[in-house]
């Protein structure tokens, strides 16, 4: 199987996370001691990475090996772990048991669906495939993937097909995760198809949640879908400078900051 089709575990995304804090390669004793686990571990964990084809070993050294061109899926999930893992952590405490949500393709979110997988009865709306995979029948959870057109580097899917279904249900939360936000126009999305699917969910959702690591925020992209006021919460890992704050409060979005 390719290695673009497994959803890979936290604890794999965190070891290709300090890969690339160590400039792409390492030993194992390394690893250990910049995670906190055991050397055992780390070698399950590559063992794991390398039948993926993410990581090779050679020699008591564990090298990444990076797609060439554009970023994709899985070299997104791996950064910033520790951030977005705090952001899941919190986002998980405002969702209830037996709640419908909208969980969409973005990176975060995939910790997000880990996170929830300590809730019961949800009812989870989704276009991503590894949220889907998260949450799939565990503590009675039911999952919805919405049809559309499948993006192999966001692994969901999108389009007018994609709104359609989307329109079909109403959400007690959408939880998304745009590219940037921007303190002067608010959340901001490098695809237009994602801007417009998330314009969609938010207008059937009776209260919106952002889920975002501090280093995109005072970052832009080219698509703006839904107006800024229309958002309820941010979660995020690092408390937003001054200008960005004022903006949440003129936008009366509240902000939810891992208290660690």
């Amino acid at each position: 199987m390719a290695a673009q089709k497994k959803v890979i575990s936290p604890r794999e995304l965190q070891l290709t996370g300090a890969l690339r804090q160590l400039g792409g390669h390492a030993r194992n004793i390394e690893l250990a001691e910049m995670l906190s686990v055991s050397e055992e571990t780390i070698r399950r964990t590559i063992k794991s990475l390398s039948k993926l084809g993410i990581v090779e070993r050679n020699h008591g050294v564990v090298r990444l090996l990076e797609e060439q061109g554009e970023i994709g899926f899985f070299q997104r999930l791996g950064a910033f772990t520790n951030e977005k893992l705090k952001v899941a952590k919190t986002l998980s405490a405002l969702v209830p048991n037996g709640a419908t949500v909208f969980l969409d393709v973005g990176s975060t979110t995939v910790f997000v669906a880990e996170a929830l997988r300590g809730k019961r009865n949800l009812l989870v709306v989704t276009n991503s495939m590894n949220v889907a995979h998260k949450l799939l029948e565990h503590n009675g959870n039911r999952v919805f993937v919405l049809g559309g057109e499948m993006r192999k580097d966001e692994m969901g899917t999108f389009g007018f097909v994609a709104e359609a279904q989307a329109r079909r249900y109403t959400y007690d939360n959408a939880i998304l995760s745009p590219d940037g936000l921007d303190s002067k126009f608010g959340f901001q999305y490098q695809s237009a198809v994602e801007s417009e699917l998330a314009s969609v969910v938010v207008e059937r959702s009776s209260s919106t949640t952002v889920a975002m690591v501090h280093q995109k925020f005072e970052t832009t992209g080219p698509h703006q879908s839904f107006e800024p006021q229309s958002v309820d919460q941010l979660v995020t890992d690092a408390a937003p400078g001054k200008k960005l704050a004022a903006s949440l409060a003129r936008w009366e979005i509240k902000t939810f900051v891992d208290p660690e």
